[in-house]
């Protein structure tokens, strides 16, 4: 697939063998990531090494309860994103989380990714809705969803401890009706066939994750 500015990335899993990238990425971007990423209330949180990292997501994938992915852009590890909280039944929902590198921030590789992965949970997996849950203060990744149509429902308040401390969250969600007939992919290519990227023009700078 590529973004509206024609540049291809790929979706694939984590593998055993992307260790040294994967842990170089996440070093380069230590900074640009740590004040939007989930920690343990308690002061404690899993110290996993790499080996138990990929082996927690495939099982999680297993029980059907997440869908992990990595975001690769020029052939190399740029982001990750993963569907979790998949429940089935009558509700067929899941929420989706993400983060790029800031690298390739402002060159639309989250909302493409992101787009993409909709259309898995909701083609593919058969789910009916996704959401996604944003800090308020977090003006890039609003803007990705904001670029893929999601409807806003609304603030969380204290939903999710985050750097320290517990954050109120916006939830943003889309259901198959919202796209009448068409891929979400399709839909943002059709809406956005000229210059587009993670960071609106207005925004300096800023952080493309997600949650």
């Amino acid at each position: 697939m590529t973004t509206p500015a024609g540049q291809p990335i790929e979706l694939g899993p984590l593998r055993r063998r992307d260790h040294a990238e994967w842990r170089a990425v996440r070093s380069e971007n230590r900074r640009w990531l740590e004040r939007w990423e989930a920690t343990s209330p308690d002061g404690r949180g899993p110290d996993l090494s790499y080996g138990a990292l990929v082996r927690h997501y495939n099982r999680e994938a297993r029980t059907g309860r997440s869908v992990p992915f990595t975001i690769r852009a020029d052939g190399r590890i740029v982001g990750q994103m993963h569907l979790f909280g998949v429940s089935w039944g009558s509700l067929l929902s899941c929420a989706a989380g993400y983060w790029v590198a800031e690298s390739v921030a402002g060159r639309g590789i989250a909302p493409t990714a992101l787009a993409a992965v909709v259309d898995h949970a909701m083609g593919d997996l058969g789910l009916h809705r996704v959401e996604v849950n944003i800090r308020p203060d977090n003006v890039p990744s609003l803007a990705v969803v904001h670029k893929l149509g999601f409807r806003d429902e609304g603030v969380r308040e204290r939903y999710l401890h985050i750097n320290g401390e517990w954050r109120d969250h916006r939830t943003f969600a889309l259901t198959r009706e919202d796209l009448g007939g068409l891929t979400l992919l399709e839909r943002f290519h059709r809406n956005n066939s000229s210059h587009i990227g993670d960071t609106p023009p207005h925004v300096h700078g800023g952080d493309p994750t997600g949650t």
